[in-house]
């Protein structure tokens, strides 16, 4: 969305209700092609695996006794998650996007939907190109029904109809758009048992950064952040979801799309300013250290059921 709707990341353009869709079909169709690659030619002798990684957040409806927002809260996965992984594990995009974008590009006067689709033989070819999946995952949103004209000018971000709410009591110790909210990865990965026939997870990216960095490297949200998401994945296993493995976003500060150096990530302060570019230590990399060495919470007291 950032990179052909918005022009927000590389590389920049905006075509706004069409480019997202045509890229990410591209790369599902592309994805599934690498696979067969590996599968025909070198699995045999390697017994390795593709996976493909999904960056996605968890909705939870405003009002979960009300229909009309869980089924709001559920676009909001399936227009993230769903729109890559579904096309993967269970052969075409989600029904929920064929509809809306089907129906909103009808409004428009347009003959075919701005959402592409696959021919028979390519969901054949594309379904079940993951021996893993693996899931970046940083924040939630609640969720409820919001419908835009259909006047207004297509984009994906319309397309679904629906607005994001924050808690203001939720923690945020880094950037505007990342609040703390750990149960809200136990949801996603309990969503992805349930929908997918529970995929071996490996979570490839987890972690927040800091507004302004602490000059004595006590970075105490990221601490509570990490103990915190960790925990929920720790249920999530408990739950019986398939998770494999965990991997911290992320071990050094580093360049970060269109913000560049400015959010930092590392559980390892980089000087940028220096030519040598020293690495220290934040707190949460001795946090982390002890987490990784048990294999766990070394205080089984940390552990909240």
């Amino acid at each position: 969305e950032q990179g052909y709707e918005t022009g927000e990341h590389a590389p920049g353009l905006r075509l706004g209700g069409c480019g997202a869709y045509k890229a990410a079909h591209h790369i599902i169709k592309t994805h599934a092609k690498v696979w067969h690659s590996y599968n025909n030619t070198w699995r045999s002798e390697q017994q390795g695996m593709v996976g493909i990684s999904l960056t996605s957040g968890w909705g939870e409806p405003v009002d979960p006794h009300n229909q009309t927002d869980r089924d709001a809260a559920e676009r909001y996965i399936q227009f993230h998650l769903g729109w890559f992984a579904n096309p993967i594990y269970r052969g075409d995009y989600p029904e929920v996007m064929k509809n809306y974008v089907g129906r909103k590009s009808a409004q428009q006067g347009l003959g075919t939907s701005r959402l592409p689709t696959f021919s028979v033989q390519e969901k054949t070819y594309i379904k079940g190109t993951s021996d893993f999946l693996g899931i970046g995952h940083f924040t939630t949103r609640y969720v409820l029904q919001k419908s835009f004209p259909f006047l207004q000018v297509s984009s994906y971000h319309t397309d679904h109809d629906l607005a994001e709410l924050v808690d203001p009591e939720w923690p945020a110790p880094g950037p505007d758009w990342l609040y703390s909210v750990p149960w809200g990865v136990r949801r996603l990965l309990n969503f992805i048992k349930t929908q997918y026939g529970n995929p071996l997870v490996y979570v490839t990216e987890n972690g927040v950064s800091e507004k302004v960095p602490c000059p004595q490297l006590c970075d105490g949200g990221r601490i509570e952040y990490l103990r915190g998401y960790i925990n929920e994945i720790l249920k999530a296993l408990n739950d019986g979801v398939n998770v494999k493995g965990y991997t911290a976003w992320s071990l050094l500060d580093k360049f970060e799309w269109n913000k560049g150096f400015s959010e930092r990530f590392g559980l390892y302060h980089i000087d940028f300013k220096n030519k040598n570019k020293p690495r220290y230590p934040k707190a949460s990399a001795d946090y982390y250290k002890q987490i990784i060495s048990a294999n766990g919470f070394p205080n089984q007291r940390e552990v909240m059921a």
